[in-house]
């Protein structure tokens, strides 16, 4: 089996991430993608490859084109206030309060952030697109008739919704690559999410829809992040 895999996912190495009243060093960092592909490579399950490149044609067929452009452009938005640390959600639309995108950068990183938890850095958003390019990768490999394919996306994607990021997802690499099959030919795919953390970001993209099957194997959000569900929309 072919594993896809970039080495731009190390572009997206966060120093801080707000962990129990405090910032600690993020869970989520480069070293977890060594020890998956220590993985492969001691199990002799195939060849590695890089990605292909991609346009955002098939990012914006799931994300709203507002919050793409807002990952493209944050991090220099917030280096330009001159905030020394890493871009962080500290405020958020509230109940009762008006839903609309702030004109200044801490602001509108509420506006579209899941979670304070996930820091914006420099080479964040080069990472995000190389971990879509990497399961775009897949995804065509599967249309051209492989059978298998293992597509090493870091950064993660299922807690990425349509318009929101958080729990270290930026873009949704599965509805992506989900999406990519459906519009080159795949009458219908399946998503099955095995984490211990509710994929919230693929429901809220295909929740309404009957021809991506999406499955969450999970803790209860009652008691695990990310904690809320939308109205009238049980988890799996």
């Amino acid at each position: 089996m072919r594993t896809i895999y970039s080495e731009k996912h190390r572009l997206r190495d966060a120093k801080t991430e707000l962990y129990g009243g405090e910032f600690v060093l993020p869970f989520e960092r480069p070293s977890r993608a060594d020890t998956v592909l220590a993985a492969v490579q001691s199990s002799n399950l195939g060849p590695i490859e890089g990605p292909q490149a991609f346009t955002l044609d098939p990012v914006l067929r799931v994300h709203d084109a507002d919050f793409v452009a807002f990952l493209e452009t944050v991090w220099q938005e917030w280096s330009e206030t001159g905030y020394p640390g890493e871009a962080v959600a500290s405020v958020w639309p509230a109940r009762r309060m008006q839903v609309r995108p702030p004109r200044f950068i801490e602001g509108r990183i509420g506006y579209y952030a899941l979670a304070a938890e996930t820091t914006i850095t420099e080479g964040t958003w080069e990472a995000a697109l190389a971990s879509k390019d990497v399961a775009l990768t897949g995804a065509k490999a599967l249309i051209e008739g492989e059978r298998g394919v293992f597509s090493l996306c870091r950064p993660p994607g299922h807690h990425a919704a349509r318009d929101m990021f958080g729990g270290y997802c930026f873009l949704n690499n599965a509805a992506i690559a989900a999406q990519y099959l459906r519009d080159h030919g795949a009458q219908r795919v399946a998503i099955l999410d095995i984490d211990f953390h509710h994929g919230n970001g693929t429901q809220d993209i295909f929740y309404e829809r009957d021809d991506v099957f999406f499955c969450s194997l999970h803790g209860d959000p009652e008691e695990a992040f990310p904690h809320f569900l939308e109205i009238g929309r049980a988890h799996v």
